[in-house]
């Protein structure tokens, strides 16, 4: 016998605060009357936390520290052992977003090593002939805004030879020898480093000069994840999106607009907690023809207002 079943939030854009009731139906259609043992509503708001291949082995303690860790967890029973008859049945729900105890729900984010979700499971139990039918639906869940206001912290940086921390020079040919790094200045601004999650980066570039042609300008955008616990802890960073903002040898003294938008759920408020926490950068990488590679790096702290 053909039965579907699916579960439909009332709000389109699935986007829930904490102390809000999750509201919804349970959809089923089926062509005759289906007998049914009960059906069965959950909700779970979940971490879960995972290793590196590079920290595996180095760290046991780590083991007990990257357990999921459950924000939220309830079970309802939307309807008894019954019939349900022919054709589209809708049974509504209704579940606070509300945690027991002392527990936060952070913000809905997908990462690497972290991933914090929320889902909505429906079960209908059957006979043993028939198999039970299941259901996941996600939901997102953000923070509470904060109340203060932002205050913007905009940044400038010049790029030379001099400033630069770090290079790296990537070799097409075999033998190649090793050059010194050649002369160039970049200037510009962010707008801000507190960042409004909702709103976009912005700024300018400048290459004011270049004694080596430019190739490419970009910007990347870096989620650095923290999991463990006392014992030590496993960073790493990890690229979320890559923006091309120019391209070829851009003119000397003009200005290129910085322009980025926060993708959702691959981003969230930058968060601390004991066992993990989830940061952001921002990479200006300028590669030139030569294939010397100048990156200047931006911490970022991204919060929701």
């Amino acid at each position: 016998m053909s039965v579907t079943l699916d579960i439909r939030l009332k709000r389109a854009n699935k986007v829930y605060h904490e102390g809000e009731t999750v509201a919804g139906v349970i959809l089923l259609v089926c062509k005759e009357t289906l007998q049914h043992h009960g059906i069965f509503l959950s909700m779970e708001g979940v971490v879960n936390l995972q290793l590196s291949s590079k920290s595996v082995g180095v760290f046991e303690a780590f083991y007990n520290s990257v357990k999921p860790i459950q924000l939220i967890s309830s079970n309802i029973e939307v309807a008894k052992a019954g019939k349900i008859p022919g054709g589209k049945t809708e049974i509504p729900f209704e579940f606070p977003l509300i945690t027991k105890g002392n527990k936060v729900l952070y913000e809905t984010y997908h990462g690497v090593f972290v991933n914090i979700q929320y889902t909505l499971r429906c079960d209908m139990k059957r006979s043993l002939l028939a198999k039970d039918l299941s259901r996941n639906c996600e939901f997102i869940v953000h923070c509470q805004p904060q109340k203060a206001k932002v205050v913007p912290t905009p940044v400038n940086f010049t790029i030379t030879p001099d400033t630069l921390q770090s290079t790296r020079e990537d070799k097409l040919a075999l033998c190649q020898q090793r050059t010194s790094l050649p002369k160039f200045l970049v200037r510009g601004h962010l707008d801000a480093t507190n960042c409004v999650i909702s709103q976009p980066l912005t700024g300018e570039v400048v290459v004011e000069n270049s004694d080596v042609p430019i190739k490419s300008i970009e910007l990347q955008l870096v989620r650095v994840e923290t999991c463990g616990c006392a014992e030590g802890y496993a960073r790493d960073a990890t690229e979320i999106q890559n923006i091309q903002i120019a391209e070829g040898d851009v003119c000397h003294g003009l200005s290129i607009p910085i322009y980025m938008v926060f993708p959702r759920l691959f981003t969230c408020p930058t968060l601390e907690t004991t066992n993990f926490k989830v940061e952001f950068e921002v990479n200006i990488v300028i590669m030139l023809h030569d294939d010397h590679l100048i990156t200047e790096n931006f911490p970022l702290k991204l919060c929701r207002v």
